[in-house]
Protein backbone atom coordinates (compact mmCIF):
# COMPACT_ATOMS: atom_id res chain seq x y z
CA UNK A 1 0.00 0.00 0.00
CA UNK A 2 1.00 3.61 -0.54
CA UNK A 3 1.53 5.82 2.46
CA UNK A 4 -1.23 8.30 3.33
CA UNK A 5 -3.82 6.41 1.30
CA UNK A 6 -7.26 7.50 2.45
CA UNK A 7 -10.58 5.74 2.07
CA UNK A 8 -13.26 7.20 -0.14
CA UNK A 9 -15.97 8.53 2.20
CA UNK A 10 -18.59 7.76 -0.44
CA UNK A 11 -17.81 4.02 -0.53
CA UNK A 12 -20.80 1.98 0.60
CA UNK A 13 -20.62 -1.45 2.18
CA UNK A 14 -23.29 -3.77 3.56
CA UNK A 15 -24.60 -2.69 6.95
CA UNK A 16 -24.32 -5.83 9.08
CA UNK A 17 -25.11 -3.98 12.31
CA UNK A 18 -27.95 -1.50 11.62
CA UNK A 19 -28.61 0.87 14.51
CA UNK A 20 -30.57 4.08 15.20
CA UNK A 21 -33.08 3.28 12.46
CA UNK A 22 -35.98 1.77 14.41
CA UNK A 23 -38.03 2.85 17.41
CA UNK A 24 -37.34 -0.37 19.31
CA UNK A 25 -33.89 -1.62 20.40
CA UNK A 26 -32.75 -5.09 19.38
CA UNK A 27 -30.04 -7.60 20.24
CA UNK A 28 -28.14 -8.71 17.14
CA UNK A 29 -25.74 -11.64 17.17
CA UNK A 30 -22.12 -10.80 16.52
CA UNK A 31 -21.08 -11.80 13.00
CA UNK A 32 -17.32 -11.38 13.41
CA UNK A 33 -14.65 -13.34 15.27
CA UNK A 34 -13.25 -11.87 18.47
CA UNK A 35 -9.74 -13.34 18.18
CA UNK A 36 -8.16 -13.92 14.77
CA UNK A 37 -4.73 -15.19 15.82
CA UNK A 38 -3.45 -17.92 18.12
CA UNK A 39 -0.87 -18.41 20.86
CA UNK A 40 1.86 -19.23 18.34
CA UNK A 41 1.60 -15.84 16.66
CA UNK A 42 2.28 -13.39 19.48
CA UNK A 43 3.07 -12.73 23.14
CA UNK A 44 -0.37 -13.59 24.56
CA UNK A 45 -0.65 -17.20 25.69
CA UNK A 46 -3.61 -19.50 25.03
CA UNK A 47 -5.22 -18.76 28.40
CA UNK A 48 -5.03 -15.00 27.86
CA UNK A 49 -6.49 -15.27 24.37
CA UNK A 50 -9.28 -17.47 25.67
CA UNK A 51 -10.07 -14.93 28.38
CA UNK A 52 -10.16 -12.09 25.85
CA UNK A 53 -12.41 -14.14 23.58
CA UNK A 54 -14.75 -15.02 26.47
CA UNK A 55 -14.92 -11.71 28.36
CA UNK A 56 -14.08 -9.19 25.65
CA UNK A 57 -11.22 -7.71 27.64
CA UNK A 58 -7.91 -8.54 29.32
CA UNK A 59 -6.23 -6.57 32.14
CA UNK A 60 -2.43 -6.77 32.43
CA UNK A 61 -1.37 -5.29 35.81
CA UNK A 62 1.98 -3.51 36.00
CA UNK A 63 2.57 -3.56 32.25
CA UNK A 64 4.68 -0.38 32.56
CA UNK A 65 7.07 0.25 35.43
CA UNK A 66 7.11 3.31 37.69
CA UNK A 67 9.74 5.12 35.60
CA UNK A 68 7.77 4.70 32.40
CA UNK A 69 4.56 5.85 34.07
CA UNK A 70 6.38 8.91 35.46
CA UNK A 71 7.50 9.88 31.95
CA UNK A 72 3.92 9.62 30.75
CA UNK A 73 2.66 11.69 33.68
CA UNK A 74 5.16 14.44 32.93
CA UNK A 75 3.78 14.63 29.42
CA UNK A 76 0.19 14.53 30.65
CA UNK A 77 0.85 17.43 33.03
CA UNK A 78 2.39 19.46 30.22
CA UNK A 79 -0.61 18.95 27.95
CA UNK A 80 -3.20 19.47 30.68
CA UNK A 81 -1.67 22.74 31.88
CA UNK A 82 -1.16 24.22 28.41
CA UNK A 83 -3.68 26.91 27.49
CA UNK A 84 -2.58 26.48 23.88
CA UNK A 85 -3.41 22.76 24.01
CA UNK A 86 -6.91 23.44 25.36
CA UNK A 87 -7.57 25.66 22.34
CA UNK A 88 -6.77 22.91 19.83
CA UNK A 89 -9.69 21.33 17.93
CA UNK A 90 -8.57 17.96 19.32
CA UNK A 91 -9.16 19.17 22.90
CA UNK A 92 -12.47 18.47 24.66
CA UNK A 93 -13.22 20.30 27.90
CA UNK A 94 -15.62 19.24 30.63
CA UNK A 95 -19.29 20.27 30.34
CA UNK A 96 -19.84 23.67 31.97
CA UNK A 97 -16.14 24.12 32.59
CA UNK A 98 -12.70 24.68 31.12
CA UNK A 99 -10.87 21.66 32.54
CA UNK A 100 -9.50 19.31 29.90
CA UNK A 101 -11.69 16.18 29.59
CA UNK A 102 -10.01 14.49 26.61
CA UNK A 103 -7.31 15.28 24.10
CA UNK A 104 -7.45 13.39 20.81
CA UNK A 105 -4.76 12.33 18.33
CA UNK A 106 -2.08 12.09 21.01
CA UNK A 107 -0.29 9.45 18.91
CA UNK A 108 0.73 12.20 16.48
CA UNK A 109 4.26 13.48 17.15
CA UNK A 110 3.19 17.08 16.58
CA UNK A 111 0.95 16.77 19.64
CA UNK A 112 3.09 14.45 21.78
CA UNK A 113 6.31 12.69 20.88
CA UNK A 114 6.14 10.76 24.16
CA UNK A 115 2.65 9.38 23.60
CA UNK A 116 3.54 8.66 19.99
CA UNK A 117 6.23 6.34 21.34
CA UNK A 118 3.73 4.61 23.62
CA UNK A 119 1.27 4.14 20.74
CA UNK A 120 3.85 2.26 18.70
CA UNK A 121 5.32 0.27 21.60
CA UNK A 122 6.37 -3.09 20.20
CA UNK A 123 4.90 -5.01 23.14
CA UNK A 124 1.46 -3.46 22.63
CA UNK A 125 1.44 -3.75 18.85
CA UNK A 126 2.43 -7.41 18.90
CA UNK A 127 -0.51 -8.24 21.17
CA UNK A 128 -2.97 -6.22 19.11
CA UNK A 129 -1.82 -7.74 15.82
CA UNK A 130 -2.05 -11.19 17.40
CA UNK A 131 -5.69 -10.62 18.37
CA UNK A 132 -6.67 -9.01 15.06
CA UNK A 133 -4.57 -11.26 12.84
CA UNK A 134 -3.23 -8.44 10.67
CA UNK A 135 -1.24 -5.25 10.56
CA UNK A 136 -2.98 -2.32 12.18
CA UNK A 137 -3.31 1.43 11.96
CA UNK A 138 -4.48 3.98 14.53
CA UNK A 139 -8.21 4.57 14.24
CA UNK A 140 -8.30 6.94 17.21
CA UNK A 141 -6.16 7.97 20.17
CA UNK A 142 -6.73 10.21 23.13
CA UNK A 143 -5.89 10.86 26.74
CA UNK A 144 -8.85 10.88 29.15
CA UNK A 145 -8.69 12.81 32.40
CA UNK A 146 -10.87 12.24 35.43
CA UNK A 147 -9.56 14.82 37.92
CA UNK A 148 -10.52 14.55 41.54
CA UNK A 149 -13.91 16.12 42.38
CA UNK A 150 -14.42 17.20 38.74
CA UNK A 151 -14.25 14.24 36.34
CA UNK A 152 -17.68 13.57 34.84
CA UNK A 153 -19.21 10.24 33.91
CA UNK A 154 -19.09 8.34 30.62
CA UNK A 155 -22.42 6.59 30.11
CA UNK A 156 -22.63 2.91 29.11
CA UNK A 157 -21.87 2.37 25.44
CA UNK A 158 -20.26 0.17 22.84
CA UNK A 159 -17.55 2.08 20.98
CA UNK A 160 -18.30 0.04 17.90
CA UNK A 161 -21.88 1.31 17.71
CA UNK A 162 -20.70 4.90 17.36
CA UNK A 163 -17.72 4.08 15.14
CA UNK A 164 -19.96 1.97 12.91
CA UNK A 165 -22.86 4.42 12.59
CA UNK A 166 -20.99 7.73 12.61
CA UNK A 167 -17.64 6.70 11.08
CA UNK A 168 -18.50 3.76 8.78
CA UNK A 169 -16.38 1.15 10.58
CA UNK A 170 -17.74 -1.99 8.86
CA UNK A 171 -16.75 -4.91 11.10
CA UNK A 172 -15.77 -5.71 14.68
CA UNK A 173 -12.07 -6.07 14.01
CA UNK A 174 -10.77 -3.32 16.28
CA UNK A 175 -9.07 -3.40 19.68
CA UNK A 176 -8.77 -0.63 22.25
CA UNK A 177 -5.90 -0.28 24.71
CA UNK A 178 -6.21 1.75 27.89
CA UNK A 179 -3.01 2.49 29.79
CA UNK A 180 -3.76 3.44 33.40
CA UNK A 181 -1.69 6.49 34.36
CA UNK A 182 -3.07 6.62 37.90
CA UNK A 183 -4.06 3.93 40.36
CA UNK A 184 -7.61 2.95 39.48
CA UNK A 185 -9.37 2.18 42.75
CA UNK A 186 -12.91 0.88 42.99
CA UNK A 187 -13.96 4.32 44.28
CA UNK A 188 -12.36 6.84 41.84
CA UNK A 189 -14.57 6.05 38.85
CA UNK A 190 -12.64 3.24 37.14
CA UNK A 191 -13.84 1.81 33.86
CA UNK A 192 -16.69 -0.66 34.28
CA UNK A 193 -17.30 -3.45 31.77
CA UNK A 194 -19.91 -6.12 31.17
CA UNK A 195 -17.94 -9.34 30.56
CA UNK A 196 -19.32 -11.22 27.57
CA UNK A 197 -21.40 -8.30 26.31
CA UNK A 198 -19.24 -8.08 23.18
CA UNK A 199 -21.02 -11.17 21.84
CA UNK A 200 -24.19 -9.20 21.12
CA UNK A 201 -24.73 -5.91 19.35
CA UNK A 202 -27.25 -3.67 21.08
CA UNK A 203 -29.00 -1.38 18.63
CA UNK A 204 -29.77 2.14 19.78
CA UNK A 205 -32.67 4.44 19.04
CA UNK A 206 -32.72 8.09 18.03
CA UNK A 207 -31.02 9.58 14.98
CA UNK A 208 -28.13 11.80 16.03
CA UNK A 209 -27.96 15.29 14.50
CA UNK A 210 -25.25 16.37 12.09
CA UNK A 211 -21.92 17.08 13.81
CA UNK A 212 -23.11 15.14 16.84
CA UNK A 213 -19.51 14.66 17.96
CA UNK A 214 -19.27 18.30 19.04
CA UNK A 215 -21.55 17.56 21.99
CA UNK A 216 -21.28 13.78 22.37
CA UNK A 217 -17.61 13.94 23.33
CA UNK A 218 -18.65 16.02 26.34
CA UNK A 219 -21.90 14.23 27.15
CA UNK A 220 -23.24 11.41 24.99
CA UNK A 221 -27.01 11.31 24.40
CA UNK A 222 -27.21 9.22 21.22
CA UNK A 223 -25.59 5.85 20.59
CA UNK A 224 -26.18 4.67 24.15
CA UNK A 225 -28.25 1.58 24.98
CA UNK A 226 -31.69 1.95 26.53
CA UNK A 227 -32.16 1.17 30.26
CA UNK A 228 -34.13 -2.03 29.64
CA UNK A 229 -31.46 -3.53 27.39
CA UNK A 230 -28.72 -2.54 29.83
CA UNK A 231 -30.62 -4.05 32.75
CA UNK A 232 -31.00 -7.32 30.89
CA UNK A 233 -27.30 -7.41 30.00
CA UNK A 234 -26.19 -6.60 33.55
CA UNK A 235 -28.38 -9.40 34.89
CA UNK A 236 -26.83 -11.76 32.36
CA UNK A 237 -23.19 -10.72 32.55
CA UNK A 238 -22.63 -8.72 35.73
CA UNK A 239 -20.32 -5.73 36.07
CA UNK A 240 -16.52 -5.83 36.37
CA UNK A 241 -14.34 -2.89 37.37
CA UNK A 242 -10.96 -2.47 35.70
CA UNK A 243 -9.00 -1.60 38.82
CA UNK A 244 -5.26 -1.78 39.22
CA UNK A 245 -2.05 0.18 39.83
CA UNK A 246 -0.73 2.84 37.49
CA UNK A 247 1.03 1.22 34.56
CA UNK A 248 -1.59 -1.50 34.08
CA UNK A 249 -2.84 -2.07 30.53
CA UNK A 250 -6.40 -2.96 29.59
CA UNK A 251 -7.12 -4.49 26.19
CA UNK A 252 -10.80 -4.60 25.22
CA UNK A 253 -12.90 -5.47 22.21
CA UNK A 254 -14.56 -2.63 20.31
CA UNK A 255 -18.04 -3.99 21.07
CA UNK A 256 -17.59 -4.53 24.81
CA UNK A 257 -20.09 -2.43 26.73
CA UNK A 258 -18.37 -0.12 29.20
CA UNK A 259 -18.77 3.15 31.08
CA UNK A 260 -17.64 4.99 34.19
CA UNK A 261 -19.09 7.10 36.98
CA UNK A 262 -18.15 10.64 37.87
CA UNK A 263 -15.11 11.01 40.11
CA UNK A 264 -16.12 12.64 43.40
CA UNK A 265 -12.98 11.52 45.25
CA UNK A 266 -9.69 13.46 45.63
CA UNK A 267 -7.90 10.79 43.57
CA UNK A 268 -7.44 11.56 39.84
CA UNK A 269 -7.99 8.83 37.25
CA UNK A 270 -6.37 9.42 33.88
CA UNK A 271 -5.57 7.02 31.08
CA UNK A 272 -4.10 6.82 27.60
CA UNK A 273 -6.48 5.36 25.05
CA UNK A 274 -5.37 3.87 21.72
CA UNK A 275 -7.68 2.25 19.17
CA UNK A 276 -6.05 -0.11 16.69
CA UNK A 277 -7.99 -1.12 13.59
CA UNK A 278 -7.14 -3.90 11.15
CA UNK A 279 -5.95 -2.70 7.76
CA UNK A 280 -8.63 -5.02 6.33
CA UNK A 281 -11.40 -3.11 8.12
CA UNK A 282 -11.20 0.23 6.36
CA UNK A 283 -13.79 2.92 7.02
CA UNK A 284 -16.57 3.38 4.49
CA UNK A 285 -19.38 5.92 4.24
CA UNK A 286 -20.93 6.58 7.67
CA UNK A 287 -24.08 4.52 8.05
CA UNK A 288 -25.96 7.52 9.42
CA UNK A 289 -25.46 9.26 6.04
CA UNK A 290 -23.79 12.24 7.70
CA UNK A 291 -20.47 13.67 6.68
CA UNK A 292 -17.47 11.77 8.11
CA UNK A 293 -16.27 12.96 11.49
CA UNK A 294 -12.91 14.77 11.65
CA UNK A 295 -9.73 12.83 11.02
CA UNK A 296 -8.57 13.28 14.62
CA UNK A 297 -11.63 11.30 15.80
CA UNK A 298 -11.75 8.65 13.06
CA UNK A 299 -8.72 8.24 10.85
CA UNK A 300 -9.16 7.23 7.21
CA UNK A 301 -5.42 7.06 6.56
CA UNK A 302 -5.55 3.29 6.83
CA UNK A 303 -2.24 2.58 5.07
CA UNK A 304 -0.23 4.40 7.75
CA UNK A 305 0.39 1.10 9.50
CA UNK A 306 1.92 1.24 12.95
CA UNK A 307 5.63 0.44 13.05
CA UNK A 308 6.74 -1.31 16.27
CA UNK A 309 9.53 0.26 18.31
CA UNK A 310 10.90 0.10 21.80
CA UNK A 311 9.58 2.35 24.54
CA UNK A 312 12.11 3.16 27.25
Amino acid sequence: MTANTTTDSTTRVEDLYPSRITQQPEFLERRDPVVYGDAQNGPLNAEQLEQFDRDGFLLLPGFYNDQQVALCHQELDRLRDSAETRQRPEAIVEPNGSALRSLFAVHRPEISTRFSQVASDKRILEMVMQVLGSEVYMHQSRVNLKPGFAGKEFFWHSDFETWHVEDGLPRMRTVSCSLLLDHNYEFNAPLMLLPGSHRKFVTCIGQAPEKHYQTSLKQQKYGVPDPESLTQLVKEHGITQATGPAGSLLLFDCNALHGSNGNITPFPRSNLFFVYNSIWNQLAKPFCNHQPRPEFIASREFSNTMKPREFI
